[in-house]
């Protein structure tokens, strides 16, 4: 009996179950990161779709690799804008804070420096938490340029709910 069930719920997967990570493409607003797959059977996003997202980062990099949060918020950009939402319809804020810190400075080599101004170019915002850079000893003039500072994390999520952004839990 388990066996005819189990028989039954493979035949009835659907085909795109045998994607993989071939099925993935860049773009169409940032092109070198945040890889998506299209979706056939999506329900549609209706055009005039607003979405006010913000990613709370705290979870550094690997070294040399790019910040996974950092590149889910470019594919947050990417999905969205290749659905059919115009830019200014998807707003996305990052705010960083903890270890995570680093992947917003000037070091030489730098992996996600690209990748933070291609956020930025496509109107994201990034916020490091204050406190978090007195902390870790941080003067704005080591961050990347377009980066900001907030009093704290906390109010920099505080502020952003405010103005209507929901919290992203990935």
């Amino acid at each position: 009996m388990h066996r005819l069930f189990f028989t039954a719920c493979l035949l009835a997967l659907p085909l795109a179950a045998n994607a993989g990570p071939d099925d993935f493409t860049a773009g169409p607003a940032i092109m070198e990161f945040g890889k998506t797959a299209q979706i056939q059977d999506a329900e549609d996003i209706a055009p005039d779709t607003v979405l006010k997202v913000a990613f709370d980062l705290a979870k550094p990099a690997d070294e040399g690799k790019i910040n996974r949060g950092l590149d889910s918020a470019a594919r947050f950009i990417n999905m969205h804008r290749a659905a059919g939402l115009p830019a200014e319809n998807v707003n996305v804020a990052i705010v960083v804070h903890g270890g995570a810190y680093a992947d917003l400075m000037t070091t030489e080599g730098n992996a996600n420096a690209p990748l933070i101004a291609a956020l930025l170019e496509n109107g994201a915002t990034i916020t490091l938490c204050g406190q978090t850079a007195v902390y870790r000893d941080v003067d704005t003039e080591q961050l990347l340029p377009g980066v900001t500072l907030s009093l704290s994390a906390m109010t920099a999520h505080a502020l952003l709910q405010q103005d209507g952004y929901t919290l992203n839990p990935f």
